[in-house]
Order: structure tokens, then C-alpha cells, then sequence
């Protein structure tokens, strides 16, 4: 059934190039007992084509080399194997045996903290089409993430919130590259969404707690993509739907690809049929375009880039909560540009070497009747990795990187002229080094050390990470995680006080997993303790010398995750994934330790697929359930007291394939239409009854509902997705 899933990408208008016109490469790895060798690297000598074989012991991939040629097969305490084939276009089915080098042993990998999403690793739990098909992410990057365990369900914001961690505590980053601004510019109290397309990307690693040495400036959380090497097809995408439309077009050869996306939407057609509780002046339009350009440089080097622009203008009123009466116009302009260019080649015979310059600006623009805001950020990362191994037990991924952003805030009257203005200029050089050691192939150690300089507060941090895993039985895993982390306090603050420490945390994960035919188990506790968080007064909040570096806090729970992948149901796919959290702080203006408002102690998801392919079809469901999260009420004793209904919410999205160029669908979020409150705004006077009066923060619209439908053309027709589910 080709295409079927396709369909799903119409939410950010995917482009996504399938493997056609290649040489497809099948086998099994054993070892010399005729056991199946799990998680074996095979791949083409001198080039990037290859794959890890899976719990039986088979591999497969596609690759556009021709000739004779040497796959390799190899194994951590195994010899590799070097075997000659010939590339001429027909299928190859081959075997090989591996032979130990010390003893019969299965592959340990590092599990705690971490879920690998796409490529072709042991630990993998979500693949890339997951992001697309799953109901209510609505092709969202954070969207999907926040249906497995460890996430928290902030409706009003739609960014990542992990174990207890504000949203800024998780980076992003794009081939190794932290990203400035990730989401979307939205006005207060409406979702945002993740810029980038899910099918940008091979792989996804997102790590809720103890994540490598490689990255830092989040105590929380690290969001790793790695983007694809190449697209193999020519071909040309439209996606329709009530709001906008766009328009795709990828060229492909044999060692280059480039990639266009430009994409126009205006909401007025659909605001005007399905009601919103926002009065809206000018409704939110927006303009997208991206390039993409891939390049192979001689038999083993790639060069990569990638580019975003956007553009977005809205307008709407604004209701004052003590008099509804009184009204004031805002509206807000963005604009966004992101480059990302990265060289990757092989060093010798077991290193490899990595170059990468990212840069990014955005401005946004918030007016009002009589005033302006304009606030201005700019900057990027430089970036060189070296890794590889020393030995069949030990190896090593060590690298440099310079960070810098800038910030301005200015406020401004109708006429422009400049009222006040804040800025700050942040410069993080940095280096890390991070050891495997296979003590044993069922044992292994991963030691980081990553040292920071900031030359904003002139600190410098040297930060531990540690990390051991141990194979239980056939295809269990034991894992823990240790690691220390420092990040600059979020923007806000530091454009008022931009003296102030560095924020740190501290994070111990134990982790126990288990995959075998299909099925994933994971149950995983954890307890982070937050130092050095920023306090200020909040009646003297814009004195900078009323900030210090006094609060505290801490993150503890459990998170358990399940899945049946095509196993138990034929043609099903689903997931369950729980989180426990307990978790209290002391930062900002609160006045002791207290819960945050975006915490909620129970997060439940139940994620379904199933696939019709007699009639072309698929059929997606999610629900998901937030316990109550706290809010601060001024008419009660106490702080943060209040407390809001439990978010539930079931979506579902239907599709089918009409011809083999041309895929309908129908998704929707809430379809029952339940009523989420996600907390309240309080006025600033007293009324008759000696209250302060109150605004409920709820979603722009009770459901939101896409229509739509996407073309594709292209000289050699599109490939089955269904494979890769």
C-alpha cells in the first residue's frame, strides 16, 4: 500500500524523499555457536551506507553504490569480517559469522535517561514516522515527545516540560548544534510548535536526565537531531489544506540533493468556521521556506545544510479582567532565520571528525496602542568532534565548541523613539571528553567530563557525567545515570540581571529495559536536585541587585513506558507511558518551597495506530491524562493552592489513499470536546466582594480540526512507508 502515510505529513507540510532506485542489502550476522548477534554494525567499506542488525540477528538496507565493493560487519569483543560483493542492482542476501574476541557475549548500551527515536540503534523506542502518525501531536516534534514518560502536559505553552524542569532547561540541537528560539513565536497562552520537520531527521534522542558530556546548558533535558545524509529522489509535493497550502521540490544525482519548501497560511477561512475564544483583528498568518542541501565530498565526506526562514504577523484585542468593558489592540510580528552547515569525514581507519557552524536571529515585535516592544536575538555555535575507537574496549568522543548569543529588549513609543533598553551578550567556549569502556560486552562505563566558561558572569564549570550499563539476561538492560549540569538562567531574567550565576542540578537515574519480538518495557526512577536557582523580590523585581543565586529544589519520580509494536495485533501499534512526579521549589518570587504551576503529579498517554491495507487506510488514537496542576489564587490562604480540573483529551486522525499520488485525511484533537482549564489570571483591584477577579486560561478553541489533503509527483512513483512503521 504506497504512500498511506505520507498523508500524515501534511501537518508541517513534511518533505520527505524515500529510498527508491537502490540496491537492497539483506542478511543475518551469527556468531559461531549459529546465535544471533545483536546490534552488529554492517556497513559499506567507505561510505555511510549500512545498518545494525536486530534482536534476530538480520540487517537490512538500501544503498545507490554500484560494483564491487567490501561490507563489513563488526561487534564490540568480536573480529570483523570483510566480505567482497558486487553491487549491479539486484537484491543481495547474505550472511556472515562473527568471531569473539573474548567470549559469547550480548551488546550492553547505555538505557537510563534516554529514548532513541529513528536510525537503526538497539534502544530505539520511537521511529521518525511516529512524529507524523501519532493522533494530537499534530506532526509536532515536542508534540509526539510529550506522549512518553517523563513529559508534563502544559497545554497553554506546548513546549517540552521534563521531570519538574521549566521549558528552557531542555536544549535543542540540530547535528550536534544547540538551536536559539526552537519554537515558534506565539502570543501569551496559545501553543507553540517545534520549527523543524520531523522527516528532516534519521535519528532523534531525547533525553529526559543524564545526557552526554557533548552537549550542556540544560539542566534538564537534551533534544538531539540528527539530520539525513542525502535524499535519493527527484520529486515534487503539494499539501492542501482550509488554512494554507505548500509547495515542495527535491533534485536529486548520485552524490547531491537539494531541497526546497515554501508554504503559505492565513487562519481567517478557518477561524471562520470553527469558533475561537479570542477576538481577533487580523488572524495569525505566517510564511515558511526552507532549503536543504546535502553534497558527497569524494568516498567518505558529506557536507550539509540547512536553512529556515519564517515570517508571522497576528492581531487581536485584548480584554482588561477587572472591566470587560475596556479593550486594547496587540499584535505581534516575527521573523526567524537559522542556518546550520556541517562537514563529517572519516579519519584514519576508526575516527571520524565533525566541523559544524550553526547561526540564528529572530525578532519579535509585540505593539500596542501606544507602545513597542522590539526584542532581538541573534547568535550561533562553532563546533569540532573527533571520535572513535582506541581499542575494541575503549572509545572516545572528545570535541571543542563556542557558544554566543545576543539579546536586546527595546521599548519604544508610536513614533519609534526609544524609551528604555535592556541587552546582554552571552560567549560559552567549552570542552568535553567522553570515554566507553566495555569493562566486559555485558558491562560497560561511559565517563564524561565537560569543563564551560561563561563570559557573561565570568563563571567557570566543570561538570561530571557518568553512566554504567549492564546486559541482564537475553534482552534486558540495566542502566544507571549520574551527571552534573549548569545552565545561565532564562532570558528574561538575565536582560534585567545578567550578573547572576549559573543555575545547576544534579541528576541520579537507575533504569531497567527490556525489548525482545516487537516489545519494549521501560521503567526508570530518578532524583534531580536543583542549586543556585535565581530568587528576587517581586516587589523590587527590576533592581538587579535584588537577584541572587539562593533557591533550590528538587525532581523525583518514577516514569514507566510500554509498547507492542505490530506484535501482539496484527498490523496495531501502541504505547502506554506513565510518570509519577513529585517535585517542589524555592526560585523566583515564590516565598517558599512550593510546587510550579506546570507540574502535575500524574502523566498518563495511550498512543494507538492501526493499518488497513486491503483498503488503504489508517486509523490513529491518543489519549491523554494530567492530574491537576497548582496555581497561585490571591482570594486563598497560602501560596500556589489552587488547583486546576485534570486535562483529558482524546484525538484521532483517519486517512486514506485516494490514488497513488493523492492521500486524504481527517485529524482532530478533543473530539469529545472536553474543557481544559490550564489555570487563572487574576486582576489587579479588589471587587464588591472583596475578591480579586479572575480569568480562566483556556485553549483558543475546544478542538482543533485539519482537513486536507497532499499530491505527490515524481518519475519513479513513491515508495511503500508501511515497511518502516
Amino acid at each position: 500500500m504506497k504512500k498511506l502515510v505520507l498523508i500524515m505529513l501534511v501537518v508541517l507540510g513534511i518533505n520527505y524523499s524515500p529510498l527508491l532506485g537502490q540496491t537492497q542489502i539483506n542478511g543475518y550476522i551469527m556468531d559461531e555457536a549459529g546465535k544471533p548477534v545483536i546490534g552488529a554494525n554492517v556497513y559499506i567499506e567507505n561510505s555511510f551506507d549500512g545498518a545494525s542488525s536486530d534482536a534476530k540477528g538480520m540487517f537490512s538496507f538500501q544503498t545507490d553504490q554500484t560494483g564491487t565493493h567490501t561490507l563489513i560487519a563488526s561487534f564490540i569483543g568480536h573480529e570483523a569480517v570483510q566480505m567482497p560483493i558486487t553491487i549491479a542492482g539486484d537484491p543481495l542476501s547474505l550472511q556472515m559469522i562473527l568471531h569473539e574476541k573474548v567470549n559469547e557475549m550480548d551488546m550492553v548500551t547505555i538505557t537510563a535517561g534516554t529514548f532513541e527515536a529513528g536510525g537503526e540503534h538497539k534502544t530505539t523506542i520511537l521511529k521518525e514516522l511516529d512524529i507524523v502518525t501519532t493522533a494530537g501531536a499534530t506532526g509536532d516534534i515536542a508534540g509526539v515527545l510529550n506522549t512518553l514518560p517523563g513529559t508534563q502536559t502544559v497545554g497553554e505553552e506546548g513546549k517540552l516540560y521534563v521531570r519538574g524542569g521549566e521549558d528552557y532547561e531542555t536544549q535543542t540541537f540540530v547535528d550536534g548544534m544547540r538551536v536559539i528560539r526552537p519554537y515558534q513565536t506565539t502570543i501569551p497562552y496559545t501553543p507553540t510548535r517545534n520549527r523543524f520537520s520531523p522527516f528532516m531527521f534519521k535519528g532523534t534522542s531525547f533525553s529526559t536526565g543524564g545526557y552526554s558530556a557533548e552537549y550542556g546548558q540544560g539542566l534538564s533535558s537534551a533534544l538531539i537531531l540528527s539530520s539525513k545524509e542525502k535524499a535519493d529522489q527527484t520529486r515534487t509535493d503539494f499539501t492542501i489544506i482550509p488554512f494554507g497550502a505548500e509547495i515542495a521540490q527535491c533534485l536529486a544525482t548520485e552524490k547531491t540533493s537539494l531541497a526546497g519548501k515554501v508554504g503559505y497560511f492565513n487562519m481567517r477561512p478557518y477561524y471562520a468556521v470553527v469558533p475561537q475564544n479570542l477576538d481577533w483583528i487580523h488572524p495569525p498568518q505566517a510564511v515558511d521556506a526552507n532549503l536543504v542541501f546535502r553534497n558527497k565530498i569524494g568516498k567518505t565526506g558529506i557536507i550539509k545544510a540547512y536553512g529556515n526562514f519564517t515570517w508571522g504577523t497576528s492581531q487581536l484585542y485584548q480584554y482588561d479582567i477587572d472591566d470587560p468593558t475596556l479593550k486594547t489592540a496587540f499584535q505581534l510580528d516575527n521573523w526567524y532565520g537559522y542556518l546550520n552547515t556541517s562537514y563529517k569525514n572519516i579519519l584514519g581507519k576508526s575516527w571520524t571528525y565533525f566541523i559544524g557552524v550553526s547561526y540564528a536571529a529572530n525578532r519579535d515585535e509585540y505593539l500596542f496602542e501606544s507602545s513597542e516592544v522590539v526584542e532581538k536575538t541573534s547568535g550561533g555555535q562553532a563546533k569540532l568532534v573527533f571520535n572513535g575507537e582506541i581499542s575494541s574496549r575503549l572509545a572516545i568522543n572528545t570535541g571543542l565548541d563556542f557558544f554566543q548569543r545576543d539579546q536586546n529588549m527595546d521599548y519604544l513609543d508610536r513614533e519609534d523613539t526609544l524609551e528604555a533598553g535592556l541587552s546582554f551578550r552571552e560567549q560559552i567556549p567549552a570542552a568535553f571528553l567522553e570515554a566507553d569502556f566495555y569493562f566486559t560486552s555485558k558491562f560497560m562505563a561511559r565517563m564524561g567530563l565537560r569543563a564551560e566558561y561563561n563570559g557573561l558572569n565570568e563563571m567557570f564549570t566543570l561538570d561530571p557525567r557518568l553512566s554504567l550499563g549492564y546486559t541482564v539476561g537475553k534482552y534486558g538492560n540495566l542502566s544507571f545515570a549520574y551527571g552534573r549540569f549548569h545552565q545561565t538562567t532564562n532570558e528574561d531574567l538575565l536582560l534585567i540581571a545578567n550578573h547572576i550565576g549559573n543555575e545547576q542540578s544534579t541528576h541520579y537515574i537507575l533504569n531497567y529495559q527490556y525489548i525482545n519480538k516487537g516489545k519494549t518495557f521501560r521503567v526508570e526512577g530518578y532524583y534531580k536536585h536543583y542549586d543556585d536557582l535565581v530568587k528576587y523580590d517581586p516587589l523590587d523585581m527590576y533592581n538587579p541587585e535584588g537577584y541572587t543565586n539562593t533557591g533550590k529544589g528538587y525532581a523525583r519520580g518514577i516514569d514507566i513506558f510500554w509498547r507492542d509494536s505490530y506484535s501482539t495485533i496484527k498490523n496495531a501499534d501502541y504505547w502506554i507511558s506513565y510518570s509519577y512526579l513529585d517535585t517542589e521549589r524555592d526560585y523566583r518570587d515564590f516565598p517558599g518551597m512550593a510546587i510550579p504551576i506546570f507540574a502535575s503529579k500524574h502523566n498518563l498517554s495511550v498512543a494507538y495506530k492501526q493499518f488497513f491495507p486491503k483498503i488503504r487506510s489508517f486509523l490513529s488514537a491518543t489519549y491523554t491524562f494530567g492530574s491537576p496542576r497548582p496555581y497561585q489564587d490571591p482570594n486563598a490562604d497560602g501560596f500556589n493552592t489552587g488547583r486546576t480540573k485534570c486535562y483529558n483529551d482524546i484525538s484521532a486522525s483517519i486517512a486514506y489513499m485516494a490514488t497513488e499520488n493523492i492521500g486524504l485525511f481527517i485529524m482532530s484533537t478533543n473530539i469529545l470536546g472536553t474543557e481544559q482549564i490550564f489555570g487563572y489570571r487574576y486582576g489587579n483591584t479588589i471587587n464588591d466582594e472583596g475578591l480579586y477577579n479572575r480569568s480562566a486560561i483556556i485553549p483558543p478553541a475546544k478542538r482543533f480540526i485539519i482537513i486536507g489533503a497532499t499530491i505527490t509527483l515524481s518519475k519513479n512513483g513513491v515508495m511503500n512507508q508501511l515497511r518502516s512503521l
